[in-house]
């Protein structure tokens, strides 16, 4: 087996955020559940808009947040995804190239447009996600690059990106081509709405032993395994996957990896203005630290400190500096 070229390489949905801060009387007015996600079509995407305050527009998406905290690390990184040729679509791909990660996946003409996710942030720091995934629903096979995928130390995919059809052929092809070129395959469950549709899909994958790190919280943990008790369920899919990662928010963040148990605290911050992103960045520090060789331990905690980072701004990318960040933290 060759050496990779690529630390991670990433298939997720290629989404602009639009965030504004809002009270929690709108949430219950437009019918939405607080700190949920939800797909939403065109009209519905129009009317929310309308109805946000003052936004901003961040570039987006679980997978693409993650290599941007990998990136600003120092992992070298690649992303696939679909954009549409639009303005959306640019600010989408330059941004990701402005982080320092390789994005070639070609724009899609015509409609639907860019995806955009309208994010509602309460002020205890909650965001409510609606999603329009727009244009990210229809990457093809015929995209992949599957000799970037097969030069990947890790594949990372988005469950988000399950939901449509043509991504989720998409995404089993690249585990193909991961798993034939002997690298390793990391999935993150996303949202507990994703386990309620694709549950059995996901479960077949841990079984046939696809999956070779799993990250999770512990309310999408309960729902994969059926387990109330969270270490009666952590155990279960520890007993199928080589590394499994599970988040508790407040009460810190969990893994087993064959067979070794590591518990870290979470990271102390002076306010938590917004938790968008909060485990996408947990999921780039902890792979940072697999990629780079570290122990269990030290790879949660690297984990915890780029969450506690993203939940102290608004927006799912870096503000801070991370490297220095983490040479404070761990000296």
């Amino acid at each position: 087996m060759t050496q990779p070229t690529t630390d991670v390489i990433a298939i997720g949905n290629a989404i602009v955020d639009v965030m504004s801060p809002c009270q929690d009387a709108l949430i219950d007015t437009l019918g939405m559940t607080k700190g949920g996600m939800m797909l939403i079509d065109t009209d519905q995407a129009h009317g929310l808009y309308g109805a946000m305050g003052p936004a901003r527009e961040i570039s987006g998406g679980s997978a693409a947040n993650t290599l941007a905290g990998l990136a600003a690390l120092g992992a070298k990184c690649a992303f696939i995804g679909q954009v549409a040729d639009d303005q959306l679509g640019e600010v989408f791909a330059h941004d990701i190239r402005a982080g320092g990660i390789d994005f070639s996946t070609p724009a899609r003409a015509g409609n639907p447009p860019t995806a955009r996710c309208l994010i509602f942030v309460t002020p205890d720091g909650q965001r409510t996600m609606n999603t329009f995934l727009g244009a990210s629903q229809f990457l093809p096979a015929e995209a992949l690059d599957e000799a970037a995928i097969a030069n990947a130390q890790v594949l990372y995919l988005e469950g988000y990106l399950w939901d449509p059809e043509e991504p989720r052929r998409a995404m089993r092809r690249a585990i193909d081509a991961a798993r034939n070129a002997g690298r390793k395959v990391a999935f993150t469950l996303s949202d507990g709405f994703v386990i309620a549709r694709h549950g059995d899909d996901f479960r077949a994958l841990i079984d046939a032993g696809q999956i070779d790190i799993l990250f999770a919280n512990e309310h999408e943990l309960a729902a994969l395994t059926g387990q109330d008790d969270f270490d009666a369920g952590l155990a279960q899919v520890a007993a199928k996957v080589p590394t499994v990662v599970v988040t508790r928010s407040e009460k810190g963040a969990h893994a087993i990896s064959n067979g070794e148990h590591a518990h870290v605290p979470a990271e102390p911050v002076e306010a938590v203005i917004d938790t968008t992103g909060a485990g996408d960045l947990f999921a780039a520090g902890f792979l940072f630290g697999h990629v780079r060789g570290m122990g269990l331990t030290q790879s949660l905690r690297l984990g915890a400190i780029c969450a506690a980072e993203i939940i102290s701004h608004y927006g799912a990318r870096p503000e801070a500096d991370l490297k220095a960040l983490i040479a404070q933290k761990l000296g």
